[in-house]
């Protein structure tokens, strides 16, 4: 469930506004915790977010709020999530 706008193009391409607009709308939770960590996120890298970094949201954002948190704060998990490559490469941003 990503952006449409991201097929085809490569993962170092920099994000569109269009496309970054979207992604922050699909990055609303509903856990306070977690939007303390995206929003951070956003106010440091949206200008220089890139489509692999997007793709990475979106994997994440399919997770439940909890399990995202886990991810967020480190906490022990088995999510197979967190060893995608395009997951791992935002990962580190928002923890941060």
């Amino acid at each position: 469930m990503g952006d449409e706008q991201l097929d085809g193009l490569p993962d170092d391409d920099m994000l569109s506004s269009s496309a970054l607009s979207k992604l922050r709308w699909r990055c609303r939770r509903g856990l306070l915790e977690n939007d303390l960590f995206i929003e951070r996120f956003f106010n440091r890298y949206a200008d220089s977010l890139t489509v692999g970094q997007a793709r990475g949201m979106y994997t994440l954002m399919e997770l439940a709020d909890n399990d995202l948190l886990d991810v967020l704060l480190g906490r022990p998990h088995t999510l197979e999530v967190t060893k995608d490559l395009q997951v791992l490469s935002v990962l580190p941003l928002l923890k941060v």
